[in-house]
Protein backbone atom coordinates (compact mmCIF):
# COMPACT_ATOMS: atom_id res chain seq x y z
CA UNK A 1 0.00 0.00 0.00
CA UNK A 2 1.42 3.33 -1.05
CA UNK A 3 1.48 6.86 1.27
CA UNK A 4 -0.98 7.96 -1.35
CA UNK A 5 -3.87 5.22 -0.98
CA UNK A 6 -3.72 5.28 2.96
CA UNK A 7 -4.17 9.22 2.57
CA UNK A 8 -7.45 8.57 0.50
CA UNK A 9 -8.25 9.54 -2.91
CA UNK A 10 -10.13 12.71 -2.87
CA UNK A 11 -8.85 14.14 0.09
CA UNK A 12 -8.54 17.45 0.14
CA UNK A 13 -6.97 18.28 3.70
CA UNK A 14 -5.97 15.59 6.07
CA UNK A 15 -5.04 15.26 9.64
CA UNK A 16 -1.42 13.56 9.91
CA UNK A 17 0.31 12.27 12.60
CA UNK A 18 3.22 11.00 12.10
CA UNK A 19 5.79 9.21 15.09
CA UNK A 20 9.48 9.72 14.06
CA UNK A 21 11.81 7.45 15.61
CA UNK A 22 15.45 7.26 16.00
CA UNK A 23 18.17 9.95 17.03
CA UNK A 24 15.75 12.96 16.82
CA UNK A 25 14.89 14.52 20.06
CA UNK A 26 16.30 17.83 19.56
CA UNK A 27 15.84 21.50 19.19
CA UNK A 28 17.44 20.94 15.37
CA UNK A 29 14.88 18.29 14.74
CA UNK A 30 11.81 20.25 15.65
CA UNK A 31 12.85 23.36 13.97
CA UNK A 32 13.38 21.78 11.20
CA UNK A 33 10.47 19.84 11.01
CA UNK A 34 8.42 22.99 11.77
CA UNK A 35 10.14 24.95 8.88
CA UNK A 36 9.35 22.76 6.00
CA UNK A 37 6.24 22.06 7.84
CA UNK A 38 5.23 25.70 7.10
CA UNK A 39 6.94 26.30 3.77
CA UNK A 40 4.38 24.02 2.97
CA UNK A 41 1.31 25.57 4.24
CA UNK A 42 0.57 23.45 6.92
CA UNK A 43 -0.33 24.00 10.85
CA UNK A 44 0.64 21.67 13.57
CA UNK A 45 3.14 20.77 16.22
CA UNK A 46 6.25 19.10 16.65
CA UNK A 47 7.00 17.70 20.33
CA UNK A 48 9.50 15.13 21.68
CA UNK A 49 7.95 12.27 23.53
CA UNK A 50 9.06 10.37 27.15
CA UNK A 51 9.96 7.21 24.77
CA UNK A 52 12.10 9.19 22.58
CA UNK A 53 10.39 9.64 19.62
CA UNK A 54 9.01 12.78 18.21
CA UNK A 55 5.32 12.66 17.31
CA UNK A 56 4.60 15.62 14.26
CA UNK A 57 0.88 16.19 13.93
CA UNK A 58 -0.13 18.36 11.13
CA UNK A 59 -2.95 19.60 9.28
CA UNK A 60 -3.06 20.87 5.52
CA UNK A 61 -3.92 19.84 2.19
CA UNK A 62 -3.21 16.46 1.03
CA UNK A 63 -0.29 17.20 -1.10
CA UNK A 64 1.63 19.53 1.47
CA UNK A 65 0.98 16.39 4.24
CA UNK A 66 2.29 13.69 1.95
CA UNK A 67 5.38 16.30 1.07
CA UNK A 68 6.06 16.62 4.53
CA UNK A 69 5.95 12.83 5.44
CA UNK A 70 8.66 12.08 2.62
CA UNK A 71 10.92 14.83 3.78
CA UNK A 72 10.56 13.24 7.53
CA UNK A 73 11.50 9.63 5.73
CA UNK A 74 14.16 11.11 3.86
CA UNK A 75 16.72 10.85 5.48
CA UNK A 76 17.51 14.88 4.74
CA UNK A 77 16.52 15.89 8.58
CA UNK A 78 18.82 16.68 11.29
CA UNK A 79 19.31 13.78 13.80
CA UNK A 80 18.43 10.18 12.33
CA UNK A 81 15.18 8.95 11.22
CA UNK A 82 14.99 5.33 11.39
CA UNK A 83 11.24 4.73 11.45
CA UNK A 84 8.08 7.31 10.47
CA UNK A 85 4.83 5.56 11.87
CA UNK A 86 1.78 7.80 10.40
CA UNK A 87 -1.60 7.71 10.69
CA UNK A 88 -4.21 9.89 8.25
CA UNK A 89 -7.60 11.39 10.14
CA UNK A 90 -9.87 14.14 8.94
CA UNK A 91 -8.54 17.68 9.89
CA UNK A 92 -10.04 19.43 13.10
CA UNK A 93 -9.31 22.62 12.60
CA UNK A 94 -7.73 22.98 16.42
CA UNK A 95 -4.65 24.12 15.10
CA UNK A 96 -3.29 27.50 14.84
CA UNK A 97 0.24 28.19 13.11
CA UNK A 98 3.07 25.62 13.36
CA UNK A 99 4.95 25.12 17.04
CA UNK A 100 7.45 23.23 18.75
CA UNK A 101 6.92 21.81 21.74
Amino acid sequence: MTDETRIGDGADRIRLTAHVHGHVQGVGFRWWTRSRALELGLVGYASNQADGRVLVVAEGTRDSALALLEALRSGTTPGRVDLVVERVDEPRGDLDGFVER
